[in-house]
């Protein structure tokens, strides 16, 4: 199945992605539907374990079959990925493992999403220093922004692929470049880009990003990466029977982590979700991400501009090309935005409605590979 195909046959689009049949849905930064191959795969798993053991059914087999699809989305070693999500979960691993000392400080966004903020912040009560990035706009994060706010005590710098809000997507491989020259450790929250961007860790010590947004995978089921040569220094924050060495079961004296990125998977899986992101990984090898990144940015060329001749402020409408995701946030003067996002998910469009900072709201679109130029154009006539 390619793009073409899909786009171009109403009858396989239904088909393969059965939210089209009923609904436009343009929200695919927040929570996504489940494709067919997607639901089937946890579906079929599901019934299988009714009748016995529901390890047996897909275990191990699954974990090396979803790693390696994982591993070729990302351009790493299996041994490299976690299945730990959601991303909240994952980077508050990664926070609470990284080794740092008293007088360190690192780097983050304050505007970026929660989940990548808390658990960075909290390494202040170990008497790491927390500095907070300035930016000329909301995520418009350039690698020289970067560099001019690290010096020789900073330890780590951690950051999203993509904002949630604004869409402005970073050149994370040229900022991880240069503070891999600087010595210091890059971490990505890579939740609205991976599955829809080319999402790649060759400049990237760690990574998280759960299923349910652009993976179109389940919620709850995520990947974390951890750089081969990194794992000595990112410890578990829990213990278990699956991450540490226990043979037969039996509790040793010594707590020896098993090898590869398995430390970091204490307990029982969850196979119901690595199941259904498994089948969405390969849903979108198949189709191709940077097919897919194509395809995004072919739909906001054509988009920004017919949102701005309703009258509507796009963010980051004049971001150069390589800046722009697959989110296009906007609003309009004197237009009610909760009214309008009511209006439009009465009328069977889904987008989400979201505010920054200051209070200022916005409609944000996010729609995906399979969403058809009438639908954007339906958005736009019901934006009025």
């Amino acid at each position: 199945m390619n793009l073409a195909e899909i786009l171009g046959n109403e009858e396989l689009r239904h088909h393969e992605f059965p939210v089209t049949r009923d609904a436009i849905f343009l929200a695919h930064a927040g929570d996504c539907p489940l494709p067919r191959r997607v639901a089937e795969a946890i579906a079929d798993y599901a019934r299988q374990a009714t009748t016995g053991d529901q390890e047996k059914f897909v275990y191990p087999a699954i974990l090396s079959r979803g790693r390696q699809a994982a591993a070729r989305l990302l351009n790493c070693q299996p041994r490299e990925v976690a299945f730990v999500g959601p991303t909240s979960l994952a980077l508050s691993f990664l926070a609470s493992g990284v080794k740092l000392r008293r007088g360190d400080n690192i780097l983050i966004y304050f505007d970026d999403y929660p989940s990548n903020v808390y658990p960075w912040m909290a390494l202040a009560e170990q008497g790491v220093e927390v500095r907070l990035m300035n930016t000329r706009g909301l995520g418009a994060i350039r690698s020289l922004d970067v560099m001019g706010q690290v010096d020789e005590n900073t330890r780590l710098v951690a950051l999203a692929s993509c904002h949630f809000v604004s869409g402005y997507r970073l050149d994370f491989a040229a900022i991880g470049r240069q503070l891999r020259e600087r010595g210091i450790r890059f971490c990505l929250d890579a939740i609205q880009t991976l599955g829809a961007f080319p999402t790649t860790v060759e400049q990237v010590d760690m990574l998280a990003a759960d299923a349910h947004k652009w993976l179109l995978g389940p919620c709850g089921a995520g990947v974390m990466y951890v750089r081969d040569s990194m794992q000595g220094q990112v410890n578990p924050p829990i213990y278990g029977w699956n991450n540490v060495q226990c043979p037969n079961f039996v509790a040793q004296e010594q707590l020896v982590f098993r090898e590869g990125a398995q430390k970091y998977e204490a307990g029982t899986q969850n196979l119901l979700g690595i199941v259904g992101l498994t089948a969405a990984m390969e849903l979108l090898l198949e189709v191709g991400v940077e097919n897919i990144a194509r395809e995004l940015l072919r739909k906001r060329a054509w988009l920004a501009p017919a949102l701005q001749a309703k009258g509507c402020t796009v963010v980051h409408a004049d971001a150069p090309p390589e800046a722009r995701g697959g989110i296009l946030s906007f609003h309009r003067p004197g237009t009610d935005l909760v009214a309008l996002h009511q209006k439009l998910a009465e009328a069977g469009v889904i987008t989400s409605l979201r505010g920054d900072r200051t209070g200022q709201k916005y409609i944000r679109v996010s729609p995906h590979f399979y969403n058809t130029d009438a639908e954007l154009a339906r958005l736009v006539e019901l934006i009025g």
